[in-house]
């Protein structure tokens, strides 16, 4: 891999972000009630885009997507309302900021929970201007989100992959049409619940978001400790119980559709 291909993290500024994190354990989220009006870029109603005030990675222009006001909620818990207002929100902006040009990719993704990577609690996204990198050129290819089908609705589909980018279980929700980006909240939805209440004491997961051609795809994948075969060879894994954790999705979350039981 050339120089030209990685990510620099920039560690003073990296200092100060875990400095700021120290002092908002120590007192107030610096999410709620967001007051520093100057960084605003867009706003609906209580869902706010905002620049990122610790721009960690260099040549990049970072933003934060704070979903709510409160601190505690989740995607899992947000009334459909909420939901829907938020992703056609974020989707929208994301899709405007890889239009504009400036950019030569725009990465939109989320973390939750503390082994995903991520530092605040608060609900948030983060979506990032690349202005040398394609995400795109790092192995990503339409395999890693065809999989076992949980459900399907005209113009969008959830499934289990069984070409992981990582490992293990990964969701994807494929959309061929933005006029279902409603559906496409919902399967997210269904899944991070799952994750959260079913799925071996999960407490964290990442949402990612890929444009490749004209789909829009959302891959949510479970966070625990990485696998070693993943680390150190970059060999993704795939497990023999797939086809029954999709089976559970199912009976849970779309068994009026099926006719079998159902159980939440």
């Amino acid at each position: 891999m050339r120089s030209s291909e990685i990510l620099v993290f920039n560690a003073s500024v990296g200092a100060d972000k875990v400095q700021s994190i120290i002092d908002q354990n120590n007192g107030s989220c610096p999410f709620c009630n967001y007051k520093e009006e100057d960084k605003i870029l867009a706003r609906k109603g209580e869902i706010l885009l905002v620049k990122n005030k610790y721009p960690i990675l260099q040549d990049t222009f970072p933003t934060v997507l704070i979903e709510c006001n409160d601190c505690q909620a989740d995607i899992s818990t947000y009334p459909k309302a909420h939901l829907y207002s938020l992703f056609r929100f974020a989707i929208g902006h994301w899709l405007e900021m890889d239009r504009s040009g400036l950019y030569k990719s725009v990465i939109f993704f989320k973390n939750h929970g503390p082994n995903s990577g991520g530092t605040m609690r608060h609900p948030h996204m983060q979506i990032i201007g690349l202005k040398n990198l394609d995400y795109l050129d790092f192995g990503t290819t339409i395999e890693n989100f065809t999989g076992l089908l949980i459900d399907k609705q005209p113009q969008v589909e959830l499934n289990l992959s069984t070409s992981p980018r990582m490992g293990f279980y990964e969701f994807n929700v494929v959309l061929d049409d933005l006029a279902q980006i409603d559906r496409l909240s919902d399967y997210i939805q269904d899944t991070v619940h799952f994750l959260l209440n079913y799925y071996h004491r999960c407490d964290s997961y990442n949402i990612f978001f890929y444009k490749i051609a004209d789909r829009i795809y959302a891959k949510i994948i479970p966070r625990f400790v990485t696998s070693p075969m993943f680390v150190g060879y970059s060999i993704p894994q795939i497990t023999t119980r797939l086809e029954d954790v999709a089976r559970s999705i199912k009976e849970r979350y779309y068994s009026q559709r099926y006719n079998i039981a159902q159980e939440r």
